[in-house]
């Protein structure tokens, strides 16, 4: 089965991520962890904060696809991860969310966002998280009560999904080859009637 690793073109302003999505089953099986004020020292007098921690794209981490009959696995680099997380904030797309990759979301944000550098001393280790160096990590405030009522204390969502779009490694590499061999065809069939007049 094919492993493709996905790449952001710093020449195409098309590609990043656009949205962060809710998800049940997230394709990076890495489950968020709802705050509340249970987790922090600063109490809040009864009232959630309402915030999901998890991690949004884990490096060179194998995730399943099936196109029609095509299955292959995809990946991201850390320098990918790195730069797609900056790409998203650059952007203005944290207030960008759907529920499922299907439904557009209000009132959710990315309010914190970071990259794990330390399998020790990093904030996702303070909340039970075993993710890899490189991990893009984040907290989303969710100022939507039915989403936080209906999906997220119910545990209809348990992770994050990104939306976006990336360029496949190989077929960046593969376009230069293919003109190059376009070119040689053209000039070895120059070559041809030139021999034959």
């Amino acid at each position: 089965m094919n492993i493709i690793e996905l790449i952001l073109d710093d020449q195409n302003e098309t590609v990043g991520i656009e949205a962060i999505s809710v998800v049940e089953s997230p394709a990076i099986e890495e489950d968020f962890i709802a705050l509340n004020s249970a987790f922090v020292e600063l109490k809040e007098l009864n009232k959630e904060k309402q915030i999901l921690l998890g991690a949004l794209l884990i490096p060179n981490k194998p995730i399943y696809r099936k196109s029609g009959e095509e299955e292959y696995y995809i990946y991201f680099s850390k320098e990918t991860v790195v730069k797609a997380s900056q790409m998203y904030l650059i952007k203005g797309n944290q207030n960008n969310s759907t529920l499922e990759h299907e439904h557009e979301l209000s009132g959710l944000s990315l309010v914190e966002s970071w990259i794990v550098e330390d399998e020790v001393h990093d904030k996702s280790r303070k909340y039970g998280m075993n993710v890899p160096v490189g991990t893009w990590m984040g907290a989303v405030k969710v100022n939507n009560s039915e989403v936080w009522n209906d999906y997220v204390k119910t545990g209809k969502v348990k992770g994050f999904s990104i939306e976006g779009y990336f360029i496949d490694k190989a077929e960046k590499i593969k376009e230069p080859i293919k003109e190059d061999v376009e070119a040689d065809l053209l000039l070895s069939k120059i070559k041809d009637i030139l021999r034959n007049e």
